[in-house]
C-alpha cells in the first residue's frame, strides 16, 4: 500500500520561509520521481515543482529562484523549501509520486500566507 505524508504546512506571513515534507513509504523511492503540487480556493491543481530519480529539477515560473525541491532516498522523503512565500503561494500542497507510471499523492497540507 502506498502511502504519501505531507507535513509542515501552516499559516505564515509574506516574505517567511517553510519548508514541507513528504514521506513515501510502498514505493520504490529512490527510482519514483517525485512532485510538489498546489490547489489555490477556486482554482485547478497545479505543478510547484519535481524532481526525478537523477535529480533532474523542474519549477513552475512563479516560484523559481524562491523554492527549492530535494530529496533523500535514505529517508525516502522529499521536502520543498518555501523562501520569501507570498500571499499567492496560499494553497493545499500535495505530493505527488510516479511510480512504475502510476500516479500517487498524498492528503495535502494548508499553506497560508497572510500579513
Amino acid at each position: 500500500q502506498v502511502q504519501l505524508v505531507e507535513s509542515g504546512g501552516g499559516f505564515l506571513q509574506p516574505g517567511d520561509s517553510l519548508r514541507l515534507s513528504c514521506a513515501a513509504s510502498g514505493i520504490i523511492f529512490s527510482i519514483s520521481a517525485m512532485g510538489w503540487y498546489r490547489q489555490a480556493p477556486g482554482k485547478g491543481r497545479e505543478l510547484v515543482a519535481a524532481i526525478t530519480n537523477g535529480d533532474s529539477t523542474n519549477y513552475a515560473d512563479s516560484v523559481k529562484g524562491r523554492f527549492t525541491i530535494s530529496r533523500d532516498n535514505a529517508k525516502n522523503t522529499v521536502y520543498l523549501q518555501m523562501n520569501s512565500l507570498k500571499p499567492e503561494d496560499t494553497a493545499v500542497y500535495y505530493c505527488n509520486a510516479v511510480d512504475y507510471g502510476v500516479n500517487y499523492w498524498g492528503q495535502g497540507t494548508q499553506v497560508t500566507v497572510s500579513s
